[in-house]
């Protein structure tokens, strides 16, 4: 992905679950590295437990469209937003989707990958940090921008109390693609 011109990403779960915040720490690296990025998100109108979807359009600094139209990657941390995502997906694109959370994915042209997102948070100590783990497999399996440009951004983004939990999980993230890529 990191070659492409264009890129489209989708982190999708339910509210609550941190995915706007983790957009935000993705697109703080991509722009850190050079590139150009449009963010938006959808959520239901309650706070926790409904579908939320936060996605990043990649690009030249110039953005010529900043909705996403074809996604290149896409991040499931719950079932019920498989069905709100699936369509948009490219023909081979990566599809990371939470072992316990999202167990069954439609079939389809594209790379998934079921890695257990949740119960790693859960055994880092809380289950409120597997938006970064997710992070952590999206940008190693995925190649979107550089990990250490992600580890800042998830470091100038996290309150001071939290920095060694999300640095774990991020580091959880990163062994968790990597093992799935020795496989």
């Amino acid at each position: 992905m990191s070659g492409t011109l264009r890129m489209e990403l989708r982190i999708a779960g339910t509210g609550g679950q941190g995915l706007i915040l983790a957009s935000k720490m993705l697109a703080q690296a991509l722009v850190a590295g050079g590139r150009g990025v449009a963010q938006s998100q959808t959520y239901e109108p309650t706070s926790r437990g409904g579908y939320c979807n936060a996605d990043l359009v990649v690009g030249e600094p110039d953005l010529d469209y900043p909705l996403t139209t074809a996604l290149d990657a896409l991040v499931l941390l719950d079932q019920l937003a498989v069905d709100p995502s699936w369509h948009l997906l490219r023909p081979g694109a990566l599809v990371l989707a939470d072992t316990r959370l999202c167990p069954e994915l439609p079939a389809g042209d594209c790379r998934a990958l079921h890695l257990p997102m949740t119960r790693t948070a859960i055994e880092l100590g809380s289950e409120r940090v597997a938006n970064i783990v997710a992070l952590g497999a999206l940008v190693a399996l995925g190649g979107a921008c550089d990990r250490e440009l992600l580890a800042r951004s998830v470091r100038a983004e996290t309150p001071r109390l939290y920095i060694d939990l999300n640095m774990d999980a991020l580091a959880a993230g990163f062994s968790l693609a990597d093992a799935a890529t020795r496989h």
